[in-house]
């Protein structure tokens, strides 16, 4: 499949499980066989129901992000199937119809127990607290179940009655006269929001909304190996649940500081250790600073400017318990700048004993090649 699911119901990565739901029922909506006759429009269907039944549950929704499309596939859980393996059900179906043909939408799903909405915080860590892991207290704003009304809305002790509007069916229903005979439709009853209870006297902690605003601290464990923009799940400290559902999760977005003197490169880390003249030369035992303290490293005769060397198992942790990556340590031969008259002249000797040319030897080397072109 040339698109992933994301851009089949046109919706972007980090977008919440309602955005989802609302996309799909309007591009279903809109390409339903039964409404769409133009050519194409059936396949396109099959396309949107596969696509929001692995978007429309988070945990089928994480295997997707986690894999890839194209790795998901291959996994076993992608591929089209008929009607009952989109995802949805005959009430779903009907939710669409009328949504359709009659304007209006089924109160039936909304009755059931739903899970509540996901929060999406930014942590920002220190590099070594990324490679290594670290236990975070946060404080976040949510939406909880009031404690006093435990969500039924009326304060304690006074009575919930039938809503005499709907007869305690939450839906208010009426017919409709048409060209093809009547057709009773039903909405959301206004008096009781479809609750089909209505209560003398508001819960006086929140209001009758059965739900108050808190802020709480959690501590969030951050695992070894996270990089820049990981999402670390929290589950049960999202927003509160409807109908007896439980709560959303809390989605850590990582941000990792940049250290001075390291870089990352997926699992490894790289550094880069400056050496003398002398060192790079005749070699030399080195210590090179690493995420767990200084270590010894040996460098070999004749080493050259640039050579890097791999201290393995001293880089990051993987974040998915696939061991730890390696440090590149990468020399760079520093040239001295200052020199006084007797390191000068034992560089000359040096030069003149390996058969190098000095550089009074080049200047005139090349006033000979001047003159020859003259």
């Amino acid at each position: 499949m040339a698109k992933d699911y994301y851009e089949i119901l046109g919706v972007p990565r980090d977008a919440s499980q309602d955005d989802i739901k609302k996309a799909y029922r309007r591009l279903a909506r809109e390409y339903h066989p039964d409404v769409n006759k133009e050519p194409g429009a059936e396949e396109r269907f099959k396309e949107i129901n596969e696509a929001y039944r692995v978007l429309g549950d988070p945990d089928t929704r994480r295997q997707y992000d986690e894999l890839g499309h194209a790795d998901f596939e291959n996994s076993g859980f992608g591929g089209f199937g008929d009607f009952g393996d989109f995802g949805f059900g005959f009430e779903d179906l009907g939710d669409i119809f009328a949504d359709m043909f009659f304007g209006r939408s089924s109160t039936r799903r909304d009755r059931r127990p739903r899970k509540g909405a996901d929060l999406r915080m930014d942590l920002t860590l220190e590099f070594e607290e990324a490679a290594f892991g670290v236990e975070k207290t946060v404080e976040i704003q949510r939406t909880e179940i009031c404690s006093h009304c435990h969500g039924n809305q009326a304060e304690p002790g006074t009575p919930l009655k039938t809503c005499p509007d709907c007869g305690g069916t939450g839906q208010v229903r009426s017919v409709q006269r048409t060209p093809f005979g009547q057709i009773q439709t039903s909405r959301v009853c206004s008096r009781c929001r479809g609750e089909g209870k209505i209560f003398e006297t508001a819960c006086k902690v929140c209001g009758g909304s059965g739900r108050v605003s808190a802020s709480r601290k959690i501590n969030v464990k951050i695992p070894a190996g996270v990089d820049d923009g990981t999402v670390v799940r929290v589950g049960g400290q999202g927003e509160a649940g409807s109908y007896g559902g439980p709560y959303g999760d809390l989605l850590v977005v990582v941000t990792v500081k940049p250290h001075p003197f390291f870089t990352r490169q997926g699992n490894d880390v790289i550094c880069e250790v400056p050496i003398s003249i002398v060192q790079a030369a005749l070699g030399d035992e080195i210590e090179v600073p690493t995420l767990e303290g200084d270590l010894k490293m040996r460098i070999p005769e004749g080493t050259q400017s640039g050579k890097v060397f791999r201290m393995r198992g001293k880089g990051i942790a993987d974040v998915r318990g696939f061991g730890r990556g390696d440090q590149l340590v990468k020399v760079r031969v520093v040239t001295p700048t200052k020199l006084n008259n007797k390191q000068k002249q034992l560089l000359r000797e040096f030069a003149k004993a390996g058969g190098d040319t000095l550089p009074n030897e080049t200047k005139s080397f090349l006033g000979k090649v001047r003159d020859a072109w003259r």
